[in-house]
């Protein structure tokens, strides 16, 4: 376990003369719960709370999520025993029935994030007994919380239940607000909201913007969620939670792109050096000829339809953007098929068309996806290529010759969908907080400083940059240890402030900026 770190506040001091020497006495400020009381503490939310990281939920990650840290803290005021549904190793996964559904968890092997060697053990059908305080469930939106059967391991291979929830639910039909209240919890944290559009934005806006939609029964996993079916499932936690007279803390949620899943890749990554497998003058020379034989050539049709700004040549001297797929773009296909079939004859131009019709490069306000770094260069397949065929060399190169296409690229109108939705929901949250005297974390600011130049504390300076940075895991969406630790503090912070107590916040130098190989 994570140990329980003091730190000594300076609070007074008292000087005090005496044959003319000053003697300084420190005095230790006594840890208080303030107006709260931490008797009976229960964590609402998803996998932040769960201490997910690394693309896996794991032992050592679990005990070292923020609600574990603050639970921590709040036993030095008080608080009661916090427990915690534990998986079963630290190699992250999950088996069903024996068959593994969800991955091991990834370390850096001073090149790049790889998965660590190992099997999962933690069997979804193997029931653990709870009740559980730590009611963090990876995967969860916000109605998923109110939702009967979300716990039922029979529904976990259709999709209709989570396996993480499944572990530990009290019972098939229960839902998690239900596993929460019967508990009579003294003080809550709720932090939720964050996949209701993460899957959206994570999967390169494939899903359906659901806003109008009342019903989330009809929801796919990727699709954001109406924000009034958010702000009264939303409403309904907090009223519940705080019926009985209990205080909490909530939090409302970042941008996706100040997340490093967001942020990590280029749109430009393509340099002379790059193109040329790390000799310029290869790299140059093709691009002499991707100019003459594609690029060229498009720019001329596309001028004559009024969309030359979709394609420019590549430089050989700058870093050039990615071809991408941009479904916001007026189709133009059949100009295209029309324009080249005099050379190319109908076929091959019908061909060119279908894969240039909405093509346009890159510019800074795209947000390319992390695991896309892996496709730039690749070779499209039929089930990637969004034309039921893997296309034939020379444009067999995603980025370079064929568009990357909508999973691999969040484009602007997806990323104002997000925006928009985040912005909904932190509006019900603060209000909400307002309302009923709860203490609020801004997290999205905190994302925010992150992301643009960091935050200092205990004399670290935690970014959002990836694998360096200190504050994000190898997955790109959630926080590494000292990431979490960060986030517990400012926890903590927000309670002080709204209930006079004075918990103490951990030092990040017992935080690692990532998790070994191999955990003890």
């Amino acid at each position: 376990m994570i140990k329980n770190f003091k730190w000594l506040l300076l609070v007074s001091l008292s000087f005090v003369a005496c044959n003319n020497d000053d003697n300084t006495t420190v005095v230790e400020e006594p840890v208080s719960s303030g107006t709260a009381s931490f008797t009976k503490y229960v964590a609402l939310g998803d996998s932040f709370a769960a201490g997910y990281s690394d693309g896996a939920l794991f032992k050592k990650g679990q005990e070292g999520s923020y609600v574990n840290i603050v639970s921590q803290q709040f036993a030095t005021a008080g608080g009661g025993d916090f427990k915690t549904p534990f998986t079963s190793d630290n190699f992250g996964g999950l088996l069903l029935g024996g068959n593994v559904i969800a991955g091991v968890r990834l370390y850096f092997n001073g090149t790049g994030p790889v998965p660590v060697s190992g099997t999962p053990t933690t069997e979804v059908s193997t029931k653990i007994t709870g009740p559980f305080n730590n009611l963090g469930v990876p995967g969860a939106k916000s109605y998923h919380l109110v939702a009967p059967g979300y716990g039922n391991v029979a529904g976990v291979p259709t999709g209709k239940a989570n396996p993480y929830f499944a572990r530990f639910a009290t019972s098939s039909g229960t839902t998690v607000l239900a596993d929460a209240l019967v508990q009579t919890p003294t003080f809550f944290s709720l932090w939720i909201g964050g996949n209701d559009v993460l899957g959206y934005a994570t999967s390169g806006g494939i899903g359906v913007n659901q806003t109008g939609n009342l019903n989330p029964a009809t929801y796919g996993g990727n699709d954001i969620t109406d924000p009034n079916v958010f702000a009264s499932v939303y409403s309904s936690l907090v009223t519940n939670l705080t019926a009985n007279g209990a205080k909490g803390v909530v939090a409302n949620l970042p941008y996706v792109s100040t997340l490093p899943y967001f942020t990590t890749v280029p749109y430009n990554p393509l340099t002379a050096k790059v193109l040329g497998g790390g000799d310029v003058a290869v790299g140059q020379a093709t691009i002499t000829a991707l100019n003459a034989q594609l690029y060229g050539p498009l720019k001329q049709a596309l001028t004559a339809f009024g969309a030359g700004e979709r394609i420019n040549l590549l430089s050989t001297t700058a870093a050039n953007p990615m071809l991408i797929k941009d479904e916001s773009l007026t189709n133009l296909s059949a100009q295209l098929t029309a324009a080249f079939t005099p050379s190319l004859g109908l076929a091959t131009a019908t061909f060119y068309g279908n894969v240039f019709g909405q093509a346009r490069q890159a510019t800074a306000t795209d947000l390319v996806l992390l695991p896309t770094q892996s496709a730039i260069g690749a070779a499209p397949t039929a089930l990637d290529s969004g034309i039921g065929m893997a296309p034939p060399s020379p444009l067999n190169k995603f980025g370079i010759t064929y568009p990357l296409q909508d999973k691999h690229v969040l484009i602007p109108t997806e990323i104002a969908d997000v925006k928009v939705a985040t912005d909904a929901y932190n509006v019900t949250i603060k209000a909400i907080a307002d309302a009923k005297g709860l203490a609020f974390v801004d997290t999205k600011v905190i994302m925010t400083q992150l992301s643009s130049g960091g935050i200092v504390s205990n004399s670290f300076t935690l970014t959002s940059t990836y694998v360096t940075g200190g504050a994000f895991s190898l997955d790109g969406v959630h926080p590494g240890p000292r990431g979490y630790a960060l986030i517990a503090n400012a926890f903590t912070a927000a309670i002080n402030a709204k209930y006079s107590s004075t918990l103490k916040p951990v030092d990040l130098s017992h935080y690692p900026i990532l998790y070994p190989a191999i955990i003890p």
